[in-house]
């Protein structure tokens, strides 16, 4: 409920936009933002989503973001740094084998230890929640000339989207697509596609999704990042730094996925399952490292022992996210 905080990172975030980018850090010292991400801006057009269905506040959204929401469309669409632009398919292309613009952005020297360049799954489902939620802006706002453009491209998008990312085989989506071929690595990103406000996956898809990752993925403590089933996978998130970047993301497991894994479960099931599975043991964690808080990571294998910084916000934001929307809000809820 602390509404004048969130206008004001919203405010920040969007006098930071630079080429339709908005910055994946700013560095401590007052030396200028590093603009070397695919998904931060598009986060940011969820962040604005959430923050109207709160407030209602249309008219804060209108005369201090719209713009720059528009802005960063337009250079997506035409192209900005590090190749990231809207391909003739509709979807999101971004990077080359030696960058790393998704959240997976582990990188040793000039080792990239998760090569996710082309057209990654979550890149795709927020370009596409972002092209609706600004249809849906423009034509509250009365702008038709970008409502027609906007609702010419998602059509595209969405359809391109189902027809290159679904992997019958494996049931669920492919991790990243691109002219190298069809990643079938079963990675959580997959579950993003599921949870924003504006969906792509047909339910019957989404429900066998949900299963793949619950089977694959799902532990006490958040998602494995990498199914255990991969050559890839590594189970221990130890070593030196080389040993421990190069694992970051093949296996380890994030509490902050989650917050996806549980909205996405509440939006296609109704409901979700066994909530105490991963509640108890996260509450009981509680009392451990980080007294009251939750860390970055746990191992990909039990016993799932916590790695990483003991405080890591994203985990702790997420958790109380899906507790507050996804439990607290359903009747009979156990939480």
């Amino acid at each position: 409920g602390r509404f004048e905080i969130a206008r004001d990172i919203l405010l920040a975030f969007s006098s930071a936009a630079d080429m339709g980018m908005l910055p994946n850090r700013f560095p401590d010292g007052g030396d200028q933002p590093e603009y070397n991400t695919a998904d931060a801006s598009l986060w940011f057009f969820e962040a604005v989503r959430k923050f109207v269905e709160y407030t209602g506040e249309y008219a804060f959204v209108r005369d201090n973001l719209y713009d720059t929401m528009k802005s960063i469309l337009a250079w997506h669409l035409n192209g900005t740094r590090y190749g990231i632009h809207c391909d003739t398919d509709g979807l999101l292309s971004a990077g080359g084998p030696d960058t790393q613009l998704t959240w997976m952005d582990a990188k040793i020297g000039d080792f990239v230890a998760t090569p996710r360049y082309g057209k990654p799954v979550e890149i795709q489902a927020l370009w596409y929640n972002a092209l609706r939620f600004t249809e849906a802006l423009a034509r509250r706002f009365e702008d038709p000339e970008e409502e027609k453009l906007l609702a010419g491209i998602a059509p595209r998008t969405l359809e391109s989207f189902n027809a290159a990312f679904w992997n019958e085989e494996a049931g669920c989506l492919f991790d990243v697509v691109n002219e190298d071929g069809k990643d079938a690595s079963i990675r959580p990103n997959q579950v993003i596609a599921l949870s924003l406000g504006y969906g792509m996956v047909p339910e019957e898809r989404a429900l066998q999704i949900l299963y793949v990752v619950e089977r694959e993925l799902l532990t006490p403590y958040g998602l494995r990042t990498l199914s255990p089933s991969d050559p890839h996978y590594c189970g221990h998130c130890d070593g030196g730094p080389f040993d421990r970047d190069s694992s970051y993301h093949q296996g380890t497991v994030w509490p902050w996925l989650l917050g996806p894994y549980v909205t996405a479960c509440a939006k296609i099931r109704g409901e979700v399952r066994n909530s105490d599975y991963w509640m108890i043991p996260l509450q009981q964690y509680l009392n451990e490292a980080g007294v009251g808080t939750l860390p970055e990571i746990f191992d990909g294998d039990a016993p799932h022992r916590a790695r990483g910084c003991i405080a890591q916000a994203w985990s702790v934001a997420e958790i109380l996210r899906v507790i507050s929307e996804d439990l607290l809000a359903k009747p009979g809820s156990a939480a």
